[in-house]
């Protein structure tokens, strides 16, 4: 979720960043090096090659792994140390966007647009001409929504889709990918849309893998990789439905359920 559209890590932009020396990963056997074994520069790269089938992906979230690269670069897999997370309950709603909640007239649902909110969160936008969400991984995290996995949350004014977010949901669990926004505060109502219903359905944490300004005004933090994936062990523990071996989430919750106010810090 952290990951500004066509720029890498330190606002490089990630197709022009050199690659060093990495272990290579082959289609089969699915299985990846300890994340100890990550680059401090840049910061978090793991590995190269692999697959982007599910199995490759579902893996990889499981040990706080995701994958980031351009369109002439191969498959690499990051598991940057610190980690952004936000816990449901830390989320800050400043005054303003409280009164955009109330009054913008925004209509929120769950996984009804997921194909066109990745779209438009691959989109180019000013100052980033390129995007790192290539045709091939939009198919990837196609395959995840269809298996149950992959998540959006859709903002609306009237039939317009203003702004959105996806990610993936396993357990207590939401590994966020990307969000957009058409219309002012847009993605962040679908943040907090997102939050209350992992409150309401038992989600424990969301990684937003890299360190941005934005999603720290909103009360993400940095936390330790080695906390982290302590932490994910826990919320993947928590008894739920499983496909492929993996957790599904028990939320979003459908669109008509109606969703308890969240707790959170106002600013």
């Amino acid at each position: 979720m952290s990951c500004p559209v066509g720029n890498g890590t330190l606002g490089v932009p990630i197709a022009e960043m050199p690659l060093p020396m990495l272990p290579w990963l082959p289609v089969s056997p699915v299985e990846f090096p300890p994340v100890t074994q990550a680059l401090r520069d840049p910061d978090g790269l793991l590995a190269a090659g692999g697959d982007l089938t599910p199995d490759w992906l579902l893996a990889a979230y499981r040990h706080g792994i995701f994958p980031w690269y351009g369109d002439d670069q191969p498959i690499l897999w990051w598991s940057p140390d610190p980690r952004m997370v936000l816990f449901p309950e830390a989320l800050r709603v400043s005054r303003s966007l409280a009164k955009r909640l109330r009054n913008a007239g925004f209509r929120v649902t769950f996984n009804h647009a997921f194909d066109t909110v990745v779209a438009a969160c691959a989109a180019p936008r000013q100052g980033h001409p390129g995007t790192w969400i290539t045709d091939e991984m939009r198919q990837a995290y196609g395959a995840l929504h269809e298996l149950g996995f992959a998540r959006s949350v859709e903002v609306w004014q009237g039939r317009h889709l203003v702004g959105g977010l996806y990610g993936v949901a396993m357990g207590a669990a939401f590994f966020g990918e990307s969000m957009f926004s058409l219309e002012r505060d847009a993605s962040k109502v679908a943040l907090v849309h997102l939050v209350r219903a992992m409150q309401a359905g038992g989600g424990r944490l969301i990684d937003c893998q890299m360190h941005t300004a934005h999603l720290a005004r909103l009360g993400a933090r940095d936390i330790a990789r080695a906390d982290f994936i302590d932490y994910l062990e826990g919320c993947l523990k928590v008894p739920m439905p499983k496909r492929r071996g993996h957790p599904l989430p028990s939320w979003p919750l459908p669109e008509d359920s109606v969703l308890p106010e969240a707790r959170h810090a106002l600013t």
